[in-house]
Order: C-alpha cells, then sequence, then structure tokens
C-alpha cells in the first residue's frame, strides 16, 4: 500500500476531512489533495507530523510493504487540547469584556500618583484651604495611592482568574476544531480597521499630552502647573486606554490563529510587552520615590517647583511611554519576520 492510500484511510478513519487534516498541517487542502492523489509527496517534516496526528510510526507510512497499521502509543489527540468553536468565542468575548476592565486598571496606575500630587501643590499654595496638617495632607494622598492601585490590581485580579480556563492557549500546545480558525480570521478582518484607529488615536493622544505641561510652564502659579501635570498625566492614560482595548482583543485573535507574537516559534516571547510596560511604570515609581528621599525632606513630596522637582519624573515618563511602545512593536514585528522566515 503506497503512502497516499495510507494517507486516505487514516484520515477517513479519524474521521477528519481534507481540509480539517490540511489545516492541522498547516498547508493547503491542495497540498492534501495532491498526496492522497499520489501527485506529490509530503516532506519528512509533515511525514512525521502525519504520523503524531494518527498516532502510527514513520516505517508504517513511508514502507509500501507494510500494510497493517503500525502505531505509535499515542497519537497528537492524546497530548493536544482541541478548542471548538463555542469555546473560542468565549474566549474572545471574554478577553473583550477584559481588554476594558486592563485598561481601566492601567489607567488608574496612571491617575493614582494625582492626588498626591494636587494635595501636596494646593497644600503650598493654599494653606489655609486645609484644616489639617501637611503631613495629614501627604498621608491622605499615600492612602489615596494605595486605594486606587488596590482598586486596578482587583481589575487584574478579575481578568486573571476569568482567563484561568484559557491559560493552556499559552503554555501548551492546541489545536482548534474546524471552523474555528475560519470564524477568527472573518472576526480579525472585521476588527482590523477599528485595531489601527485606536492605535492611531492612542499614539496621537499620548504625544500629543505634553502640551498641558507647556502650558503650565508658562505659569507661575503653582496650583495651576500641577493642574497642568494632572491634565497631563490624565491624557496620556486615554491614550494608553486606547492602546490596550486595541491590543488585547488582537491578541486574542492572535493565539487563536497562532499569529503574530503567538505563533509557534515566537510563543516564548509573548509576555515582552506586559513585562516591559510593568518594569517601565515601577521603575518610574521607584525613581520617582528615590529621589524625594536622597535630594529633599520628605514633606518635598508634594513636588513644588520651588521645593523639589521630582515630579517631572512622571512628566518625562508619560513622554517616554509612547517611545517604549513603539520598540516593543518593532522588536515583536522583528520577531514576526524571522518566524515567518524560519517557516
Amino acid at each position: 500500500m503506497i503512502l497516499a492510500d495510507k494517507i486516505i484511510n487514516l484520515r477517513k478513519k479519524s474521521g477528519m476531512s481534507q481540509e480539517e487534516l490540511a489545516e492541522k498541517m498547516n498547508v493547503s487542502r491542495q497540498a492534501v489533495s495532491k498526496w492522497e492523489g499520489a501527485q506529490s509527496i509530503p516532506e519528512l517534516e509533515k511525514i512525521l507530523q502525519l504520523g503524531r496526528i494518527f498516532g502510527v510510526t514513520t516505517d508504517y507510512l513511508l514502507k509500501d510493504e507494510i500494510e497493517l497499521e503500525e502505531f505509535s502509543g499515542e497519537s497528537e489527540s492524546d497530548k493536544v487540547r482541541v478548542v471548538t468553536l463555542a469555546e473560542a468565542n468565549e474566549f474572545l468575548e471574554q478577553r473583550k469584556a477584559a481588554s476594558v476592565k486592563i485598561a481601566f486598571g492601567t489607567f488608574l496606575c496612571i491617575f493614582a500618583i494625582i492626588p498626591l500630587l494636587f494635595l501636596g501643590v494646593l497644600y503650598e499654595e493654599k494653606p489655609n484651604f486645609f484644616p489639617f496638617s501637611e503631613n495629614f495632607a501627604m498621608a491622605l494622598g499615600l492612602i489615596l495611592i494605595f486605594i486606587i492601585v488596590a482598586a486596578a490590581v482587583c481589575l487584574f485580579l478579575v481578568c486573571g482568574f476569568k482567563n484561568a480556563p484559557f491559560e493552556f492557549l499559552e503554555k501548551e500546545p492546541f489545536e482548534t476544531e474546524y471552523g474555528v480558525r475560519g470564524m477568527v480570521k472573518e472576526k480579525q478582518k472585521e476588527y482590523r480597521d477599528t485595531y489601527v484607529k485606536f492605535n492611531i488615536i492612542g499614539a496621537c493622544i499620548c504625544i500629543l499630552s505634553p502640551i498641558a505641561l507647556f502650558i503650565g510652564a508658562f505659569s507661575e502659579n503653582e496650583l495651576f502647573m500641577g493642574i497642568m501635570l494632572s491634565v497631563m498625566l490624565l491624557t496620556a492614560g486615554i491614550g494608553v486606554v486606547f492602546f490596550i482595548l486595541a491590543g488585547v482583543r488582537n491578541e486574542s485573535m492572535q493565539k487563536l490563529l497562532k499569529e503574530g507574537e503567538y505563533s509557534e516559534k515566537v510563543k516564548k516571547s509573548s509576555a515582552l510587552r506586559g513585562a516591559v510596560y510593568t518594569t517601565y511604570w515601577l521603575l518610574t515609581t521607584a525613581v520617582y520615590f528615590m529621589l524625594i528621599f536622597v535630594f529633599n525632606d520628605w514633606r518635598n513630596i508634594s513636588g513644588s517647583w520651588n521645593n523639589g522637582r521630582e515630579w517631572v519624573v512622571w512628566a518625562i515618563a508619560a513622554i517616554l511611554f509612547p517611545v517604549v511602545i513603539t520598540i516593543c512593536g518593532l522588536i515583536e514585528k522583528k520577531k514576526d519576520e524571522k518566524g515567518e522566515k524560519e517557516k
């Protein structure tokens, strides 16, 4: 029995169509048709893959004289999870909802510093406005930071728990049921314009956000400058929201399709962006408090222009953040191109 006949028999016994086998093999249906019509012979790598899919030995596939099936003891289906159409739809809907929570949580992390800055500047400019001490104002600002960050962490944890059933998409090998790839491709095509639009809007907002700081720089009023700094941080935060809303949904489709940073070749780098963003803002926070403790008295945490300029760290961080996003995108793009060449 020749290889072509063996492929036909094994495929039919597995209940697969040519399209389903082609999808598992990452080839076209025409390629499978040619194999079964003895018009072409699969490459050795594809023959090995056929053996894993059907659970037979390569000797059985390659040697015409072996008529009886020789099973290898395990098939790819024994160790690879299959994502059904219902699971794929559930995952996409879950990540769509999560994108809003993650975006809002990130916005809260950026917003968290504003109450402390604003209370400090307000106390410096309008000390009689507060019926309590400067230390109390600073303590209140710090308490608000912890409360806001705690709320953001809760949102992240909720998203993490809801995504737990789908963590295997990143950690384990999987295959998709027939029809899943076509459905996801269609959704990806429909979402493409929104994805591009959100990224453009996010980039423009982040780039324009320092305008508020420049306006505040022309004023000698510390309160007005503090307000403009807050406006800049809020604006940058809104820009980041657009990036996250676009990115999370797009990444969910890439996971199911095993494309982009979730392709088999570059899957290990999928956490690059999240790790870089988290490290970036943690380092910014660390630098801010280090400057306060090293160069100023704790009371200067207000960031007054006359007493301390530590708050400029946040302005610089917000301005550079779009650059960090762009660099991450370029790195991922190069990895994608490398992955395509390796294929």
